[in-house]
């Protein structure tokens, strides 16, 4: 059997174990009593799988999915860099990996220390009074942030507040937190160099407004020139001013956020401070506030008493719990390892050659592809293939072609402003025989999409897959392994194994 059928089909079969175990001593109880009114199945089919099958196939998939430790992975507006090992190692030590998350205060100060340092360190680098590591992700970050700006406007007695400001590039997570917070979003167009116009935002600012809600950079990967301007505006019109934190790579060490007259931002740890995120998560997504709005932050918060750091909740003003328990704890060990190892100057030495890669990248790649924006970028910048479509290839097509080149593909067909949009982030940590092969690779299926456009249409040839039919992949979604038929009653002795 080929790889592809192995991989499509079910493995392990009827007689397949895992390691035997003794049988349980404590006698046992009616699942329906320690249970009571659920719905329970009389009995559970599972694949039947021995241990070795199983480490095998996790490896093997491993193996064949692309991944930042086996390939250059140049996401656009995701930051896929180098995880260091030793974050890995740090916060698997059994104080942090091991800990409860309902311990008391008093068995847990190494890691509520965690926590207080980080939020410290991270207040410090982006340039805020306070920070909350609750938030699990990005986007549960700007909900939070979103949630303490309509706190802030409340308790001022300004609850018609209601509307939103986003420029046309927005990050799409923005409209759905302004809508999950009961908001409405007002869209402005971006100026002709991508960034935000003023004249503008004058028109759209009113009494109504809530915030107006920016990424610096932009999705184009362009520094805000006119950022002081805009946020003046903002604040002459009583509205707060958001920063969607998810390309804070390009700024660590060189620009503080809250230094440009922003009041709250969340923080992408799994972007800027080292842990991958492919797959979706896990991810946490802190959110860092000017004073006025500490009050307003999540409980509980970090308080030192009696000798002790303790988990607090009398905040009256809080907009209350936002997770279940502290936070996805393990990014947030690896973001303080991260930041710890570095320091001050090597965090400042990241963004300084994120923003070298991205900019060798693009004049090397300009002459091939439509570079919507010359300018020089910052950790990324957005190329247009639409000068492809009259050979009857798309983005799309590249995309799947640099697989081939043992490369992922860039963030594709975002942002939205720009026609065929290939979003290229190569991060710090690639080394320039990287970067390289990327542009070669880049610039041989320009000249493929010229002379054998149906080899791209084809792509990708090498993976153990071929080109899926996505849509119909979306269409028809197998989410749980389904067994294909009744497995045979195991015998009294497997069953005492198993029970």
């Amino acid at each position: 059997m080929n790889l592809e059928r192995r991989l499509l089909n079910e493995q392990g079969g009827p007689g397949h174990r895992g390691p035997g175990l003794p049988a349980c001593d404590v006698p046992p109880r009616p699942l329906a009593e320690l249970l009571p009114g659920a719905r329970l199945r009389d009995e559970l089919r599972l694949p039947q799988v021995s241990e070795p099958e199983v480490v095998r196939h996790f490896i093997e998939l491993s193996a064949l999915n692309h991944h930042v430790d086996k390939g250059l992975y140049p996401l656009g507006s995701c930051t896929m860099k180098h995880n260091p090992k030793i974050n890995d190692e740090v916060a698997s030590l059994p104080g942090f990996a091991l800990a409860h998350p309902l311990a008391d205060d008093e068995s847990i100060q190494g890691a509520i220390r965690v926590m207080h340092d980080l939020q410290r360190a991270l207040a410090e680098i982006t340039g805020f009074a306070a920070v909350t590591t609750q938030p699990a992700a990005g986007a549960q970050g700007e909900l939070t942030g979103l949630l303490l700006i309509r706190a802030w406007h409340r308790s001022r007695g300004e609850a018609s507040r209601r509307t939103v400001i986003v420029p046309d590039s927005a990050h799409g997570t923005n409209p759905a937190s302004v809508r999950l917070v009961g908001y409405e979003t007002m869209t402005i167009a971006s100026g002709s160099h991508g960034t935000v116009d003023p004249e503008a935002l004058r028109g759209a600012l009113s009494a109504e407004t809530a915030a107006l809600m920016l990424t610096v950079p932009n999705t184009l990967g362009l520094f805000e020139p006119r950022i002081l301007e805009v946020a003046r505006l903002a604040h002459e019109a009583g509205a707060q001013v958001y920063l969607d934190g998810a390309n804070l790579n390009a700024l660590v060490g060189h620009v503080r956020p809250g230094d440009l007259g922003f009041d709250v931002m969340h923080i992408n740890l799994h972007k800027t401070f080292s842990t991958p995120h492919g797959g979706g998560g896990p991810g946490a997504g802190p959110v860092a506030v000017a004073r006025h709005l500490e009050p307003f932050l999540p409980v509980p918060v970090i308080v030192e008493r009696d000798g002790l750091l303790r988990l607090s909740s009398d905040r009256p003003g809080s907009i209350g719990r936002v997770h279940g328990f502290h936070g996805n704890f393990g990014i947030l060990v690896r973001a303080l390892t991260y930041i710890l190892t570095l320091g001050p100057q090597g965090l400042r030495g990241v963004s300084r050659n994120a923003i070298l890669n991205a900019n060798y990248l693009m004049r090397r790649l300009a002459g091939t592809y439509e570079l919507p924006h010359p300018e020089h970028c910052m950790h990324e910048f957005v190329l247009s293939g639409r000068g492809l479509k009259r050979y009857g290839v798309k983005t799309l097509d590249v995309a799947k072609r640099l697989l081939d080149f043992g490369v992922h593909a860039p963030t594709v067909y975002f942002p939205l402003i720009v026609e065929e949009a290939l979003m290229i982030e190569p991060t710090e940590t690639e080394t320039l025989d990287r970067l390289d092969h990327f542009a070669a690779a880049m610039k041989r299926i320009a000249a493929e999409a010229r002379e054998s456009p149906q080899l791209l249409l084809d792509a990708p040839h090498g993976t153990p897959l071929q080109r899926l039919d996505e849509g119909r992949a979306a269409r028809e979604l197998v989410l749980r392994w389904q067994d294909p038929a009744p497995a045979p009653s195991p015998s009294a002795e497997t069953s005492s194994t198993w029970r």
